[in-house]
């Protein structure tokens, strides 16, 4: 389906906040079946001559930029607009080896999670478990994932979106994709459940926890007391939350205060948001305010902390390393160092058996 197919058949109703287009509920499986797990993301170029056409289907996403504009004069604007962009944000992808490192990242954890499944639950069962990837902008599409489980016979279905934190404008735009595709008939309809959110499972939060203190090494060692945690977490409009009540920037807060709590609050810490695109309203503050902020405090130790990102991509790789890395030492931030995100962490590939 075409980016402008779906303008055609895109409503919004609140669905896109609830998640609720499939049901959540545990599913019935019986031995010889196949469950097919889709690994839901948002998928990223893998070769510069990739961005334009990335950032063209990213932008045509109503889910994610919801402007008055369809048919005819919204692709011809998010057509210029990408080829505008494409130029810079192409040369940033040349600075963390000319692609996003997010499609390979994400095809190791899926094949992670599929040796746990079929080794704890499938071979006991008698169950077979499959996992799949559906990127929203980039292949593998959620057709492309949708043909190969019908090819190799799957039965029932798990959508599991790599977003820890539920908000409209990511998992949610994937699920409703997944659900027109169905509704046109260019898919098949299995028998679906989906994870809503899991933003203070205990195994993710160990597992961030974990990583936080792996990048806590890097500092010297009279410095580690003194570092400020500052999780950043990628924005969004600030409509989405006084509006329509997108729980994004709760989850977000929650997910902070459980890492806190099980660390004991040992380090000062911040939470800020990054990635702001257009001149509307975001959330606040922007990840680059608040490093300005602590740098005027007299902070010199800081360790970013990607907070909403499982998978390492351009925002963690370049944004936050390279990026901001820079201005922050243009603010007289002396030790500046960026958290990898969990990738393959043995806990969070445990997180999804529950």
């Amino acid at each position: 389906m075409t980016p402008r197919q779906f303008l055609k058949h895109y409503r919004y109703d609140e669905r896109l906040v609830r998640g609720d287009y499939f049901p959540s509920a545990p599913l019935a499986v019986n031995p010889g079946e196949t469950v097919g797990v889709v690994l839901l993301n948002l998928g990223g170029p893998e070769r510069v001559e990739d961005v334009e056409p990335f950032l063209y289907n990213l932008f045509m996403d109503p889910a994610i930029i919801d402007i008055p504009l369809k048919g005819v004069a919204r692709h011809w604007l998010c057509r210029l607009i990408a080829r505008l962009r494409a130029k810079k944000v192409g040369k940033d992808y040349e600075m963390i080896g000319g692609g996003s490192p997010l499609n390979r990242l994400t095809r190791e954890q899926a094949q992670a999670l599929e040796r746990l499944l079929n080794r704890r639950f499938g071979q006991p069962a008698g169950v077979h478990f499959r996992t799949y990837i559906a990127m929203r902008y980039w292949h593998p599409f959620s057709e492309e994932a949708a043909a190969q489980m019908q090819a190799e016979g799957v039965d029932k279905v798990v959508l599991l979106p790599l977003y820890p934190q539920y908000s409209k404008t990511t998992t949610g735009s994937s699920l409703l994709y997944w659900w027109t595709l169905e509704q046109t008939g260019e898919i098949p309809r299995w028998p679906t459940t989906y994870v809503y959110e899991y933003a203070a499972h205990p195994k993710y939060i160990q597992a961030l926890s974990e990583r936080i203190d792996e990048a806590l090494q890097r500092f010297p060692k009279n410095v580690r007391s003194g570092v400020h945690l500052v999780f950043s977490a990628h924005g969004t409009p600030l409509v989405e939350m006084k509006e329509r009540r997108d729980p994004y920037c709760c989850l977000i807060h929650s997910t902070v205060d459980r890492v806190m709590a099980y660390r004991k609050h040992d380090l000062p810490y911040h939470v800020s948001f990054q990635s702001k695109v257009g001149p509307g309203e975001w959330l606040t503050p922007s990840t680059p305010d608040k490093l300005a902020e602590l740098a005027q405090q007299g902070v010199r130790a800081v360790l970013m902390v990607p907070v909403a990102f499982v998978t390492d991509h351009i925002e963690t790789s370049f944004e936050l390393d390279i990026e901001v890395r820079e201005e922050a030492e243009q603010f007289g931030i002396t030790h500046y160092e960026v958290m990898p995100a969990l990738n393959c962490h043995p806990l969070f590939i445990e997180r999804w058996p529950r």
